[in-house]
Formats: C-alpha cells, structure tokens, sequence
C-alpha cells in the first residue's frame, strides 16, 4: 500500500537517500529542509507525489504547523522519519553553553516536536511508524563527542518510553543506530574534519591527533543501500526498537556492555553495602 512520508533534513545524507527511495518505488514524501533548494530536481521529477517545506525543526510552532500543511495536504501521514540532526565536535571542557544547547536544540528537542506535532494523527489513525535516526553514537561513547553522545543517549530513552506509549494505539517505532556512512564525496565521514567544531583547548591536541588518525577508517557505508533497508523496515509488519545500520560497530557494542555487565558484577558488594539495612516497608 502506498505510503505517506513526513522526512526532516530531506536536503542531503541519508534524508535525501531516504526520500528518493520512497519516492521511485511510489510513496508520496513531505520533504522538509532548512533550505528546499535542494530538492528541486525531486520536484522535477515527482511533481505532486513530493511536497517540498523549508523547516529549521527547532521552531516549535513552524514544526506543528509544518506536520499539518504535510497531513492536510496528503490526507494523512504514515511514517515520520526524525532525520534532522548534526555532530558537534569538542572536549567536554571546551564546549560553550551555546554550542550544547544548540546541539541538544536540533538532535533532541527537535525530534520531539516533530513527535509531538505528529503523533495525535497517527493516534487517530491508529496506525504509523516513527523512525527515529539515532546512531551508534548513542550506544557507545568516545571522547571529543560528548554533546553529540549526550544528544543521541537522550534520544534513545526518550524514544524507548515513547514506544511504550503509542503501541497500545497501533503506533511502531524504531530507532536506527547507522555507522559510518558515505555521505559526502563518497567517504566515511571524519567528525573531527566535518563536525561542528569546537575553540580547541591545546591541552587536548595530542587526544586530538591519536583520534584523527583512527577516524573515518571504518568502511563507509552506501547510503542508496540504507535507504532500500529503510524501506524494508518500514514495511514490516512487527519491526523491531532498535536497529544498527552498517557493519562495524557491532563487535565494539558487544565489548561495551559485556564490559558494563563485569562492572557492575565486580562491584555487586558495594552495591549492595550502598542500599544499606533499612527496611522501606
């Protein structure tokens, strides 16, 4: 059956592999973008089938005005992909108050208004699927990404309660965690050479330089391949919370939490020394 999509940053990356997947095999896309420029050789091809809106998704009230011109205009929405976001790049100790917020602005409260502008449509429908672009960042952490993890960590339990919530209304929703990814020139992307940067503290360079020299040496992933799983996905008829994309990451997500399940196992005495002897009954 064909579907309606409501997509966010439509312009570039994996949003715009995303939206040209659905629309060759005959779904009906609301593109959004800060900028729709970018789209216009989709509207070329697709006419009406692509509804084309600039969105900047940390305007509240744009992005609840934006999913009801999507919906009036299509009759309903089936799946909203929460794509939008960017990595800022940066030591805990460097990052301003400016640089998080605004990384927590567009990875985080973003994707919430779009759920929230969203969800009393798919409520009434009941039926529809978020997908929420999470990433590995969001499973592991490593230094000089702080924000960017703090961003996607917070995604990741904000939408594991929020699946909870919409099941029992015939709402799905998956989280996909992507690796790196071939979105520009063909290469995996380098955070440190691509990300939203930081004022570098010089007490941090040679952390700086042992990372350089491991970052983007993964395998990139092809972003035209993400977009034919996605479709996959979406079409399935129980798909599951969470889901990598690429390969990679997960030997190291396997390291990493047989690594917290061992700590928490070697320090299973002081946790209990810590609940202490009261009796809350």
């Amino acid at each position: 059956m064909q579907k309606v999509w409501f997509v966010t940053g439509s312009n570039r990356g994996l949003g715009r592999n995303f939206v040209e997947a659905a629309l060759a095999r005959g779904d009906k896309v609301a593109a959004t973008a800060r900028s729709t420029a970018a789209l216009k050789e989709l509207t070329d091809t697709y006419g009406d089938a692509i509804l084309p809106l600039e969105l900047d998704v940390t305007d509240r009230a744009a992005v609840f005005a934006t999913v009801k011109q999507a919906k009036e205009h299509f009759g309903r929405l089936d799946v909203i992909v929460n794509n939008a976001g960017y990595a800022q790049v940066g030591a805990v100790e460097e990052l301003t108050e400016r640089e998080l917020r605004d990384q927590l602005e567009t990875n985080l409260f973003g994707a919430v208004w779009v759920v929230q502008a969203a969800l009393p449509y798919l409520r009434e429908q009941r039926s529809g699927h978020i997908v929420q672009l999470s990433s590995a960042a969001g499973i592991i952490a490593m230094p000089l990404g702080g924000a960017y993890h703090a961003s996607k960590w917070a995604l990741e339990g904000l939408n594991e309660a929020l699946a909870g919530e919409v099941a029992e209304f015939g709402v799905k929703l998956t989280m996909i965690e992507p690796a790196g990814f071939a979105t520009r020139d063909g290469n995996n992307p380098d955070p440190l050479a691509n990300g939203h940067m930081a004022t570098t503290d010089p007490a941090y360079d040679a952390l700086r330089q042992r990372l350089g020299a491991m970052a983007g040496k993964m395998p990139a992933g092809d972003p035209a391949a993400a977009a034919q799983a996605l479709l996959k996905l979406v079409d399935s008829a129980n798909p599951p919370v969470r889901v990598l994309f690429g390969k990679g990451f997960y030997p190291m997500i396997q390291q990493a939490y047989a690594a917290r399940l061992k700590t928490w196992e070697d320090w299973q005495d002081l946790s209990i020394e810590a609940h202490g002897t009261h009796d809350a009954r």
